[in-house]
């Protein structure tokens, strides 16, 4: 028999409604301005040298700071998971406030709808704020969850005699396919879950590391 461990209800969770978001983030200059004082502390600094002398550019182009050391322009996205990316800020935040609140992730799909841009460019985003999230160490599963891996790939016996790799039977040959659900691989497991996470495997048995 298994305790499971209730999250905070839906009345019990603390955080802002989308009104009170978007009147944070009307616009892409109050957007910059956050991610300038969450990033720089409110003092551009170069992401090239650290430098925090700088000139800013009254036509913001080719971007609005330039360094008077290293003397190479650059912008709050410079250096960032927004490096190169034409999707505008207010965007962005409102997908990081989404990703980070969301209790079952959010997908690609969604945020093209609510975002209005492309599926394209909601899968290229959320991918770039996961990974940042997981760079920076957060970890996304938590409380219960169940891992299950699978191999991918074409039987030995049905390839080509040419692409058969005659060493084996089974998994030779195939690709690793690892998920993780929220409701096992001990070093997959260990890296991608929080230490007092309740595990089970796919025998529905308590897995401990």
């Amino acid at each position: 028999m298994f305790i499971k461990h209730k999250g905070p209800g839906k009345h019990d969770r603390i955080g802002l409604t989308l009104i009170e978001l978007f009147q944070l983030f009307p616009n892409d200059q109050a957007a910059e301005e956050w991610f300038e004082k969450v990033c720089w502390k409110g003092t551009p600094t170069c992401p090239h040298c650290k430098s925090t002398r700088s000139s800013k550019i009254a036509n913001r182009k080719p971007m609005p700071y330039r360094c008077k050391d290293c003397r190479k322009h650059y912008s709050v996205r410079t250096g960032t998971v927004m490096s190169e990316s034409k999707i505008p800020l207010q965007k962005w935040v409102i997908a990081i406030y989404m990703q980070a609140t969301s209790l079952k992730g959010i997908s690609s799909m969604r945020l093209h709808r609510d975002l209005g841009i492309t599926q394209k460019s909601t899968w290229f985003l959320s991918h770039r704020i996961r990974q940042a999230f997981k760079d920076s160490g957060i970890v996304f599963a938590g409380g219960e969850v169940e891992i299950d891996g699978t191999f991918v790939g074409r039987l030995e016996k049905n390839k080509h005699k040419d692409r058969k790799l005659n060493v084996g039977r089974g998994d030779v040959g195939k690709s690793v396919v690892v998920g993780i659900k929220k409701k096992t691989l001990q070093g997959y497991v260990n890296d991608n879950v929080s230490e007092d996470t309740i595990k089970y495997t796919d025998e529905n048995r308590s897995y401990k590391p």
